[in-house]
């Protein structure tokens, strides 16, 4: 199976599936001297771990991640990094009646189609279990870019279902903001709402989706490579690996659609001693380069495909059927999503960071006024 593996200077690659006895990620790329513990990954791991609030599933698991290479004395060697989180709380048995049966919304047939073969057990290899090594190497990737360039990096949940939260300003927004609620919305009113709604669609046997913001402050002007590997070709590309994301916009987004130029453009302005834009529509990234300017990317998700409700399907023979799916499932992805979406712009930064200092040799403004 290939394409597990993301990034060229900081590298990942995972393995492992969603009723398999691990997950592991293997960081290639990561500088040396670099402070790191088990203890540094946790934060992130509880913000993205099943059974952290009335609103998402209920399967039980601690995500601790074990560093089994590339640490020593508490500082990172430069060779290879290596995490490993154990899975603890499968439940296999809740999904012997989709091993014949494709789930409306999954990825069952897909595999089947592709390869003939696949783990029914929780989705296998196409199930968000495997984000948790992703946010642990996400953790690692937070840690050098606020080290080696303070960017700082939070997500929060701008929308679920017709409820949306008002944010003045996302480049604002604090991680205390954002985890005063459990559904991780900055705005109180509209968190609220959103809790309402999660739980009425939970009631009901169904699901909800929504939109997640994701913002990097800090980022200094001249990331990105052109032609093909752009900043935000890379960012797209991050977010849309990422299970049950159908959508990806930066800046104004598809508001560009119904825009004139006159109105769109940022006007440049010079700030002290440096070149800055007096809006933001661009989303901090002009031909793929990092203006200097906030990242902003807003991510739609969509609802869980698994159901506790009937619906129809067939099974692999063609046959109609009916399956409502069993197992432990959040009725709304968006509030563990939020880390998840975090750790994947973490990585491309980190790896842009890296990038640029290989090839220009250095990691300042490069347009500073006045030279």
């Amino acid at each position: 199976m290939a394409g597990n593996s993301f990034g060229q200077i900081l590298r990942i690659t995972t393995a492992g599936e969603s009723h398999g006895p691990a997950n592991v990620v293997i960081l290639d790329g990561v500088p040396p001297g670099l402070p790191l513990c088990e203890e540094d990954l946790r934060t992130d791991l509880d913000r993205r771990r099943p059974g952290q609030s009335k609103i998402t599933t209920q399967r039980d698991e601690s995500d601790r991640a074990k560093i089994l290479s590339g640490v020593f004395e508490g500082r990172t060697t430069g060779t290879a990094l290596a995490i490993l989180i154990e899975n603890r709380d499968q439940r296999s048995r809740d999904y012997s009646e989709i091993r014949e049966k494709y789930r409306p919304g999954h990825a069952d047939y897909t595999f089947d189609a592709k390869y003939g073969h696949r783990d029914y057990r929780g989705g296998g290899r196409s199930s968000a279990r495997e984000t948790n090594v992703r946010v642990a190497a996400g953790a690692v990737a937070k840690k050098l870019l606020l080290e080696q360039a303070g960017v700082r990096i939070v997500g929060y949940v701008r929308q679920v279902g017709n409820v949306e939260a008002a944010i003045a300003d996302p480049a604002a927004v604090t991680l205390e903001d954002v985890e005063a609620s459990i559904v991780r919305c900055p705005d109180g009113a509209a968190a609220e709402r959103m809790i309402e709604l999660v739980e009425r669609v939970r009631s009901e046997r169904d699901s909800i989706g929504g939109v997640a913001e994701i913002v990097a402050t800090g980022v200094p002007a001249g990331w990105g490579e052109p032609v093909f590997d752009k900043l935000k070709a890379d960012l797209g590309k991050a977010f849309f690996s990422l299970p049950a994301v159908l959508g990806v916009e930066y800046g104004a987004g598809f508001a560009v659609a119904t825009a004139r130029g006159s109105e769109n453009n940022d006007p440049f302005v010079a700030e002290g001693d440096r070149i800055v834009t007096r809006g933001n529509r661009h989303g901090g990234m002009l031909g793929g380069i990092s203006s200097g300017m906030p990242i902003v990317i807003r991510c739609a998700v969509k609802p869980t495909s698994s159901l506790p409700r009937e619906q129809p399907t067939v099974d692999r023979f063609g046959k109609p059927t009916t399956l409502s799916t069993k197992g432990r499932h959040d009725p709304c992805l968006l509030p563990r999503f939020v880390p998840m979406g975090e750790a994947m712009m973490a990585l491309v930064l980190a790896d842009h960071m890296l990038r640029q200092r290989a090839q220009c040799l250095s990691s300042l403004d490069p347009h500073p006024t006045g030279q």
